[in-house]
């Protein structure tokens, strides 16, 4: 939209009262970012419109400093009273052919709400911007929006020079007032309890929803009140983690049993985060509970359905191994063979063992989870009492169910192959193990040391077929064997992505 010559030239004086060259807008940062997350949108802006640009004084997911007046869709939104709602803006005649629907950032939807001054004068625009078309914003969205920009003109009416600085005092408290009553009433209609704190940590703020949840009267949680609301064995592990917050300034996030209305304690998911000044220093700290009570009920009962299942799957291993001893037995002729397969089993087994789920006294004792946990299981049978015949060194990545199976596979075949012919054939002999990650693979040397001398054998047996399918096929690997005078060594490089599932999400 155009205004008039002698309009938009009072507009030009005006901003040029609010020091906007001047920088040092965390607050307003601090908002689009809060606003991007109230409205779940990927880019939220504080837009200022000039005569020939638009300039960003704050923005969130956007690389830009400011466009052209031109393609600008916060001078329409600056014009109105309410939020200026764009639902697909490649669909609407107004902005189908703009260059920012066409080409980067590819707005869709467009939600506004106008920075008027005290004057009423429009000055730009606070908005919200998603690539993918939607309907509306929320009621609570909204009302969120309009109270982020209110306390945007709070910001900039504070920078307004040439004013009496007691009626700008009086002025900036009449609006910090007006924006603490806007946020108790958004506070009131969220589904979660809300609560702030001073600096210091004294609680001086609760939404509804608390004293509707909790049934305590009005103020009884002051201060440090909160903490007799909380499960008697909760209460010392909430104070510690607490008061290391407020020490630190790290965010607060701790799961506990809360005392509901109703008499019963119910778990809770507790998060809070500091607000800061330009200066880094905490200013207040705004906090949220979420009762998890439902989810916590399924993971335990899911726990104990997981450990039932597991020792049954131990007990199958016992069982065939168990009826492959016996076949031995009776027909000796095949004891070679049912050793061997009644080894790999129990190997099976053993690697069945780390990896499923344990108390978390047992999983620390077993390293569970580790390359090194799982190998000194296939190991044990190989160390005397005078030392570890097998040695470890290097990084110990994490492993998980995927490739537990086939790396207790891999490593008991070599182990039972230098107990054979090896290293581990002679009292004298050893093995070392050294892993290291390279890139995006682990990369494992098996060293084999003072054992007889070994020569590459003619044939490929069961075996070394296995080690391959193991280490290749099911890993995704390389395995290369060098058969040297002083022992064996054996290189392998299995992607790090193989290890572990969940490792490689976090990396």
């Amino acid at each position: 939209m155009a205004d008039g010559t002698g309009l938009e030239t009072d507009r030009a004086a005006l901003l040029a009262r609010y020091d906007l060259d001047a920088g040092g807008f965390r607050t307003l940062d601090q908002i689009t970012d809060f606003a991007a997350a109230l409205c779940e949108a990927p880019i939220a802006l504080v837009s200022i419109v000039e005569e020939e640009r638009q300039r960003f004084l704050a923005r969130t997911g956007l690389d830009a400093e400011e466009t052209s007046r031109d393609v600008s869709f916060c001078a329409h939104a600056m014009h109105g009273s309410d939020i200026f709602v764009v639902q697909d803006a490649s669909a609407d005649p107004r902005f189908a052919a703009n260059p920012l629907v066409t080409s980067a950032p590819h707005i869709r939807f467009y939600a506004g709400a106008p920075l008027l001054n005290g004057e009423g004068v429009p000055l730009g625009s606070l908005c919200v911007i998603d690539d993918k078309p939607r309907e509306d914003l929320t009621p609570v969205q909204r009302q969120g929006l309009f109270l982020l920009a209110r306390q945007v003109m709070v910001e900039l009416e504070g920078r307004r020079r040439d004013q009496d600085i007691i009626a700008r005092q009086v002025k900036d408290a009449e609006a910090v007032a007006e924006s603490d009553r806007l946020f108790r009433t958004l506070a009131d209609t969220m589904p979660q309890m809300v609560w702030s704190t001073l600096p210091d940590g004294y609680h001086d703020y609760y939404n509804a929803r608390w004293y509707e949840y909790t049934g305590v009267s009005d103020g009884a949680t002051d201060g440090d009140g909160w903490n007799g609301t909380f499960h008697p064995d909760d209460q010392e592990r909430a104070w510690q983690r607490w008061r290391h917050s407020l020490k630190t300034g790290e965010p607060y996030e701790i799961e506990y049993r809360l005392l509901h209305h109703s008499g019963e304690y119910r778990w809770t998911l507790g998060r809070a985060l500091p607000i800061r000044d330009d200066e880094g220093r905490i200013t207040r700290w705004i906090g949220t509970c979420t009762e998890i009570h439902e989810q916590k009920l399924m993971m335990e009962e899911r726990e104990i359905i997981a450990h039932e299942l597991s020792h049954r799957i131990k007990n199958i291993f016992s069982v065939i191994a168990g009826l492959i001893g016996l076949s031995a037995r009776q027909n000796p002729a095949i004891r070679v063979a049912a050793d061997d397969l009644r080894d790999r089993i129990m190997a099976l087994g053993r690697a069945h063992d780390f990896i499923r789920p344990h108390s978390i006294e047992t999983g620390e004792d077993m390293q569970q989870g580790r390359l090194h946990g799982i190998l000194e299981q296939i190991f044990a049978p190989y160390n005397d009492a005078g030392g570890n015949r097998i040695i470890l060194s290097g990084e110990n990545p994490a492993i998980d169910d995927r490739s537990a199976t086939p790396l207790a596979l891999l490593f008991h075949e070599l182990a039972t192959n230098a107990a054979k012919y090896g290293a581990l054939s002679v009292s004298q002999g050893q093995v070392r193990i050294d892993v290291q990650r390279e890139g995006a693979d682990i990369c494992i040397e098996w060293r084999e040391e003072g054992g007889p001398p070994v020569k590459p054998s003619d044939r490929e047996g069961f075996g070394s077929r296995l080690m391959q399918l193991s280490a290749e096929r099911q890993l995704g690997g390389r395995m290369e064997r060098d058969w040297r005078p002083e022992g064996l060594r054996i290189s392998l490089r299995i992607p790090f992505r193989s290890m572990s599932r969940a490792k490689v999400e976090m990396a």
